[in-house]
């Protein structure tokens, strides 16, 4: 099926926001939309044996035993529904439609009811019975043909996600939250399983899958798919959990439909109330919201993070509440499979995100902690950058981050980078903020760019050899030191220096405070190069006037930041035999980890500040992935000559025209 063909039939089921407009708002047109195309999918399904399904209902009617199974075999799904009453039939009755309507919903099996409840089904039918619309959108649906045989699972997945696409933009909401197109879900999944090729086509291979943000369901279809297109053989099992109701439920209806379990999709939030606790995957993968707060669900990661620790999903680190993505990354990771003494076993994962776990956080920081984690425990195989434009909701950039516990031999220790952004072609019609697509050749070459990566970087005579780098897991590790001055003083007293003396708590607290004042005031325009000929001129003149000369920490701190004036050619403040640093000289460093950093010290600070030192107690270990940096090209700007004849030309264009103007 071509994709005018997906925009046809979508175009039809949306074509009944035109009875809709009045009785509903815009942003609710979904919430009709979605669910009824839910209920006539299901019901092309399950059309070849309805009659069938009907009489073993009616058989079993009046006795104690439960027909589940046997309606299921009828059936020739894992759903069913036992009543004799279409769509059609219902239409075709508009006084009862609605008291048909829902007998035919409550015939469904309970796995199905389920999915169509968490649309709200029953409020929206008691809502278009009383506007009068119920029978004309039933009849708009029983024109829409979504039989398997026209409609093949893989393609209705096209069609819910346009209409889930045009929802979303008529209520104001993220579709990126709901699905990923499906040319970027096809390259995921082929960089995904490309190292696993020979394991795949072993006879009764059973492989499981899981995607803890699965929207619709789109990268577990696309999983399932190129699995038994690899092995027809193949068992695969796919889990999910959604947090979306519709999407939710549309993934359930696509299961079902496809023979899967349904129970594999839990709905809730994955951080909060995992629905696969316990649970280990082979291939795992998500494409989570970018940059969405986790603040709902605080309390329950904090708890787990504070109180299970490693033992946890989250005790490498939490990342700042505004994004919640290498949160999932995590939640990932605890469900990878153990790799057995054999080296079989383990897991692959992928996972799309922007920009920001690649760097955001300074060392020490929950995201640095967490991208430290993943790479000392060498989990983290290789990056993909990917074209701008390529999502519904977002013209950014974004990253395939790619990671397993199996890494082949010659991969130990390594990360591959990939730059994929030139792979692209220009949309003929723009979806949202989508402008760009990959066409097949794009994914082929990628996917054969990464397999062979490691030779690719050796190679300067390969044509792609600038897309791919190879780096250790280290080069990406840093210290980052903190790089003292000393604090250098002359003192002095100013108008300024005995107005702060009469502002400052810790001395006007003291019973010596009003002639302390009297006696610095006959000091007035007075300079002292060091700390102890200003404090034996101070005490002096305290003397002078009657005075005592107060003692404690508390009063010569205050007193040093009241007349202390920092001084490059100051004296040299020390604590205990040590030079007192300055926190407003205090510098930070990122050293690389196999750089020792006294080398750098003496290499990039010492020629600037000889008198400069590192306060190791402060330094921090730091993991940053810097794409585009290593990636970067240096443009240099046109010659001046070149510039300046361009405007000429551009000037002599100009008074052309304005010439044609006037004439």
């Amino acid at each position: 099926m071509n994709s005018s063909k997906h925009t046809e039939l979508a175009n039809h089921a949306w074509s009944v926001a035109d009875l809709l407009r009045g009785d509903y708002k815009q942003s609710d047109y979904g919430k009709v939309i979605l669910p009824f195309t839910v209920l006539r999918r299901l019901e092309c399904v399950l059309e070849p044996t309805r009659d069938e399904v009907a009489e073993i209902a009616e058989q079993y009617k009046d006795t104690d035993i439960d027909p589940d199974r046997f309606l299921r075999r009828a059936a020739g799904h894992s759903f069913y529904n036992t009543s004799r009453l279409t769509l059609k039939k219902i239409a075709g009755d508009p006084q009862n439609a609605a008291k048909n309507l829902t007998v035919y919903i409550g015939a469904f099996s309970d796995n199905a009811r389920s999915v169509l409840d968490r649309f709200e089904f029953a409020q929206h039918i008691r809502r278009l019975d009383s506007a009068g619309l119920l029978y004309k959108v039933i009849g708009k649906f029983t024109d829409l043909d979504l039989r398997p045989e026209t409609v093949p699972n893989h393609n209705m997945g096209y069609i819910f996600e346009e209409l889930i696409r045009r929802f979303a933009e008529q209520s104001n909401e993220t579709a990126g939250e709901h699905f990923t197109p499906r040319e970027v879900i096809q390259l995921m999944v082929r960089l995904l399983v490309a190292p696993d090729g020979d394991a795949l086509h072993l006879p009764g291979v059973v492989r499981t899958v899981l995607d803890p943000a699965c929207g619709t369901g789109g990268m577990l279809s696309a999983m399932d798919d190129l699995i038994t297109e690899m092995n027809k053989d193949a068992t695969v099992e796919v889990y999910g959990q959604e947090l979306n109701p519709e999407s939710w439920a549309i993934c359930r209806s696509d299961l079902m439909i496809k023979g899967q379990n349904p129970e594999n999709i839990a709905f809730g939030n994955s951080f909060s109330d995992d629905g696969h606790a316990r649970k280990t995957f082979d291939y795992m993968l998500a494409n989570p919201p970018f940059g969405v707060e986790w603040k709902k669900v605080k309390d329950d990661v904090e708890a787990e993070h504070k109180q299970l620790g490693d033992a946890g999903r989250f005790g490498a680190g939490l990342p700042r509440i505004n994004d919640g993505s290498l949160l999932f990354l995590q939640h990932m990771i605890a469900k990878m499979k153990p790799v057995d003494v054999n080296g079989g076993g383990g897991s692959r994962i992928a996972i799309v995100f922007n920009g920001s776990p690649l760097f955001i956080g300074a060392a020490g920081s929950g995201e640095s902690e967490i991208r430290r984690w993943i790479l000392e425990k060498d989990w983290l195989e290789g990056i993909v950058a990917l074209p701008d434009q390529l999502f519904y909701n977002t013209g950014i950039s974004t990253y395939f981050w790619i990671l397993t516990n199996r890494k082949s031999p010659d991969h130990k220790g390594k990360v591959v980078l990939l730059d994929a952004r030139d792979q692209w072609r220009k949309m003929r019609k723009s979806l949202g903020d989508k402008r760009k697509e990959l066409g097949k050749e794009h994914i082929a070459t990628v996917v054969e760019l990464y397999g062979e990566a490691l030779q690719v970087a050796k190679d300067p005579n390969h044509p792609l050899h600038g897309k791919v780098k190879v780096f250790r897991n280290e080069d990406f590790g840093y210290r980052r030191i903190t790089v003292e001055r000393p604090l250098k003083l002359r003192f002095e007293i100013t108008q300024k220096a005995l107005a702060a003396l009469e502002a400052s708590k810790p001395i006007q607290k003291l019973p010596q405070a009003a002639y302390l004042a009297d006696a610095f005031k006959s000091l007035m325009g007075s300079t002292w190069a060091t700390k102890q000929e200003a404090w034996l001129a101070l005490k002096d003149a305290v003397v002078q006037v009657g005075g005592t000369w107060p003692t404690g920490a508390p009063f010569n701190k205050a007193l040093r930041e009241i007349i202390g004036v920092r001084d490059p050619e100051g004296e040299e403040q020390r604590v205990k035999g040590e030079p007192e640093p300055d926190p407003e000289l205090r510098d930070y460093e990122n050293v690389p980890l196999d750089e020792d950093v006294e080398d750098y010290l003496a290499r990039e600070v010492h020629p600037h500040v000889p008198d400069a030192w590192i306060d190791h107690g402060k330094t921090k270990i730091g993991y940053e992935i810097p794409f585009t940096r290593h990636f970067y090209v240096y443009t240099p700007p046109r010659p001046l000559a070149e510039i300046d004849a361009e405007l000429k030309a551009l000037e002599a264009e100009i008074q052309g025209l304005l010439g044609e103007v006037t004439e």
